[in-house]
């Protein structure tokens, strides 16, 4: 017999395959449109790459991924260069991938150094084919809830 599943549980499996499956991998965060974290990597799966974080918090990720999406949809606004599907941000001590799912939803990836950004990107284009569709308004309320202060993480 097989265990019913949820969308809200199919986006989890899918995101925690995400970090499990990619090297390099630290983090991943999804934000919504209105910069308000929806899903993170869960603590252990970084832990088992060897990556604690910086302060070991995802909710910095979403932070950033929600301020860098808002920066550079602004900056194509003013540059009148339409819809901004991918940034990267190289740093010495990592990558930050951003990426847009759908209806301004963000997915936010930090990756090592050593890296492979090509894979990276192509796996996350992939989590984004496969998690657009699940991402309806009543899901982004049910993580919303979810993630409230008080609640626990189902």
């Amino acid at each position: 017999m097989t265990t019913p599943t949820t969308p809200m549980s199919d986006l989890r499996w899918l995101l925690t395959r995400l970090v499990e499956e990619v090297p390099g991998m630290r983090s991943v965060a999804v934000v919504s449109a209105d910069g308000l974290p929806l899903l993170s990597s869960q603590p252990d799966a970084a832990a088992r790459s060897g990556y604690a974080g910086p302060y070991g918090a995802t909710a910095d990720l979403a932070t950033v991924v929600s301020g860098l999406g808002s920066l550079t949809r602004g900056a194509a606004s003013l540059m009148e260069g339409g819809e901004v599907r991918q940034t990267l941000v190289a740093m010495a001590g990592g990558s930050l991938v951003v990426m847009s799912i759908s209806d301004g939803s963000l997915l936010g990836v930090y990756a090592a150094p050593d890296a492979d950004i090509s894979m990276v990107t192509y796996h996350m284009a992939r989590f984004v084919g496969r998690a657009g569709h699940l991402l309806t308004p009543q899901l982004r309320a049910e993580l919303r809830a979810s993630t409230a202060p008080g609640t626990t993480a189902r």
